[in-house]
């Protein structure tokens, strides 16, 4: 098959799910994006890990234009009917009614505050946003609310809501995390085709953090033998920036991603792939994943000391060792309660 330019998966995996599996054939070399659009049940929900730092997250989109080849959350699209592969970041599942279930969430008598993330799974300012505006509309309830929010993104559309992230930012009620997993755009461009260019994303930083919103830089996943070299002068442009936090997680290729990611590693870099993939290894007791608590993220082996304490390091030297969450929940209260005290 030839290679499909502008997406990071090159075909489909199977889905753990479905006895029967289809084939689609791609048209003129790239499969077209789906936008489809559902009324979900559900938007908010609770994060029991404790590898991520977040109390509720709520996503409004399913997949992920994007196509991050890497990411953990390929395989979460198979609970929706697709597969990992392909399916996860061309079609894509828009959540229309995400605010009315935020509002109604929020209206709960039995919420007690806490800050929510806005891309727990996958990115809420991805193409989809640029046309619906969901992560918007979720912004403005939570305004009204005062919920505080935290997002993480790799996209600059975030720019979009600056003032209202900055008015939020203001009462401590917003915080920003951006992704930058490499600076070399060569790679970024196969390795997370449909991404802002790491130079956009330091703007991003640049801007935000002049408007007074609390932001940080995560470098996830970090990748030995081909993005760990970046480490230093990825923290040193996000301080520049003026991020005020750092975070880092170091590869992990769960359930469907291994296929993706091995059969990408083999065609984007021949070179050096045999070196990547045992260097992944090395940083798993001898296999590419961890779903252990506690290890999965961070791995284990010399290697993955060697991120941890080179980041440890970096991020003390850059003064990158802020608190990412520094939201007040105590200003939470309905509109009609608002209200109330005027």
């Amino acid at each position: 098959m030839e290679k499909i330019y502008g997406r990071g998966a090159q075909f489909n995996t199977a889905n753990r799910f479905e006895k029967q599996q289809q084939e689609w054939e791609i048209p003129e070399g790239e499969r077209k994006t789906q936008y489809l659009e559902q009324v979900s049940k559900s938007l908010v929900n609770k994060v029991d890990s404790p590898d991520v730092n977040m109390f509720y997250s709520m996503n409004p989109y399913q997949g992920c234009e994007h196509g991050c080849i890497y990411c953990y959350a390929r395989n979460s699209h198979e609970y929706w009917g697709y597969s990992a592969g392909l399916d996860f970041e061309s079609r894509i599942i828009v959540k229309k009614n995400a605010p009315e279930l935020l509002r109604q969430f929020l209206l709960r008598k039995s919420w007690e505050c806490k800050p929510i993330s806005i891309s727990g799974n996958t990115d809420c300012y991805q193409p989809a946003e640029k046309k619906y505006q969901l992560t918007r509309r979720l912004l403005e309830v939570c305004q009204e609310f005062n919920q505080p929010v935290g997002i993480i993104t790799k996209n600059a559309l975030i720019l979009r809501d600056r003032e209202m992230l900055a008015d939020m930012a203001a009462k401590k009620l917003a915080s920003v995390v951006v992704t930058i997993t490499s600076l070399t755009e060569s790679t970024r461009r196969v390795m997370e085709p449909r991404t802002t260019t790491a130079q956009q994303r330091l703007r991003t930083i640049r801007e935000l953090s002049e408007a007074g919103v609390n932001t940080g830089v995560m470098i996830g996943p970090v990748i030995p033998g081909l993005t760990d070299h970046e480490l230093p002068a990825i923290l040193q442009a996000a301080a520049e920036a003026g991020a005020r936090f750092s975070a880092y997680t170091f590869v992990r290729l769960n359930g469907a991603v291994k296929l993706l990611f091995h059969d990408w590693l083999y065609k984007s870099f021949p070179d050096r792939a045999d070196k990547v993939w045992h260097s992944i290894e090395q940083g798993h007791e001898g296999k590419v994943n961890d779903n252990r608590f506690g290890e999965r993220m961070r791995g284990q082996g010399p290697m993955a000391e060697m991120v941890r304490q080179q980041f440890k390091k970096l991020s003390a030297l850059y003064g990158l060792g802020a608190a990412r969450w520094e939201h007040d929940t105590s200003l939470f209260a309905a509109p009609s309660q608002q209200m109330k005290l005027f």
